[in-house]
């Protein structure tokens, strides 16, 4: 994974505004050519070739399952945040305001699906396309990235009626995954592990069991995502963690301070978490008292999805240099709070995205002339 003393790096967490009137092959050349114009370093396809949804692409990727109903009603719709805000909830939901509805890139209704059977995978010539349309639209001369799906988050809509155990059907999931995982790193392409619903969690049942409770049954899926990497070198693995990322209160999130730990545990070289968000920018200090380990970067969000004022450059830079004063600026590149397709216009995502790179740029100077771009 590439890393520099000389500049700033930028990079985004995957998903962007589909482009109007284009699919496939059409469509990633222009996304891979918009994000070369912005001046991104490290880049993908967009989530294009995944229809611009981050989870339901997986829906047909695995065999052992049956569409069925869920019991009880949808994680997505349960929560603290949902009780104790409802009145909004009830209008944002009327007027589509949880998302950006133009394009409809982010289902908001997802299938449930019944494990029956062994899970295998059955995603092979799918994911051939993905990444034979993304290295023939870039070519060899940039870095790339492909997103994945986490266990954790493949889970929550999937319910098991074959293992004879959560753990054994955590281990399924796993071991289908790494065929996944395994494909994107053998092609030369980074692979981006994505896992909202871990963190996301919290709110609908982690409050219920508590803390440690809580972090313990994220340990036992980081312990299955671990499994489905190993041998995977850690150097083309990013993990991006979030909490769900939909325009609400987010007032129930529970603090990075309290899965920091769990986050580190996995086996990845460079981490995505939110920073620029009005919930989670003050979070940089985490880092303060948590030394990142030896040979890791941190990819925080320096620009985000969740409001459609443009950050000025000079606010981006102060962010990126908040961070590269505590972990040193060759151990983060900068990045984006979450996805974009979906949740902002297209014209507001691609705005945001320059400022990204212009206050990137401007950050490289700053850190070029102080010796304080390091511990």
């Amino acid at each position: 994974m590439q890393r520099s003393t000389h500049k700033m790096m930028t990079t985004h967490v995957g998903s962007l505004p589909a482009p109007a009137g284009l699919s496939g092959e059409a469509a990633v050349r222009h996304l891979v050519e918009r994000q070369h114009q912005v001046g991104l370093d490290i880049i993908n396809e967009g989530e294009s070739t995944k229809g611009g949804d981050w989870l339901s692409f997986a829906d047909d990727r695995f065999g052992g399952f049956t569409a069925g109903a869920p019991k009880g009603p949808p994680m997505v719709t349960r929560g603290k945040d949902r009780e104790e805000f409802a009145d909004f909830y009830q209008w944002a939901s009327a007027r589509g305001r949880l998302f950006f509805e133009p394009g409809d890139q982010i289902q908001k209704v997802r299938k449930h699906l019944i494990c029956t059977g062994p899970v295998t995978y059955t995603g092979h010539a799918a994911l051939r396309r993905e990444i034979g349309l993304l290295q023939s639209a870039a070519g060899s001369n940039r870095e790339l990235f492909l997103t994945s799906t986490a266990p954790a988050s493949l889970e929550v809509y999937r319910s098991n009626e074959y293992y004879s155990s959560e753990e054994d059907f955590l281990a399924a999931l796993a071991e289908a995954l790494r065929e996944e995982y395994k494909a994107i790193v053998d092609s030369g392409i980074l692979l981006q592990i994505d896992d909202a619903w871990l963190p996301a969690l919290w709110d609908r049942i982690g409050i219920g069991i508590g803390l440690e409770a809580f972090q313990r049954r994220c340990r036992v899926r980081v312990e299955a995502l671990n499994h489905a990497l190993r041998g995977i070198p850690e150097d083309r693995v990013r993990y991006h963690f979030c909490w769900g990322s939909w325009h609400g209160p987010h007032a129930y999130d529970l603090e990075l301070k309290h899965l920091v730990g769990i986050l580190l545990s996995v086996k990845a070289q460079a981490y995505l978490i939110e920073g620029a968000n009005a919930r989670h920018e003050h979070e940089y200090a985490v880092w303060e008292a948590t030394k990142l380990p030896d040979g890791k970067i941190l990819i925080p969000g320096v620009i985000t999805h969740s409001t459609d004022v443009v950050e000025h450059p000079e606010l981006v830079c102060q962010r990126i240099l908040r961070f590269a004063r505590l972990l040193g600026k060759e151990n983060m590149i900068a990045g984006a709070d979450c996805g974009f397709g979906g949740r902002t216009h297209p014209q507001i995502a691609w705005a945001k995205l320059r400022s990204l790179v212009e206050g990137a740029e401007l950050a490289s100077a700053a850190l070029a002339t102080t010796k304080s771009g390091s511990r």
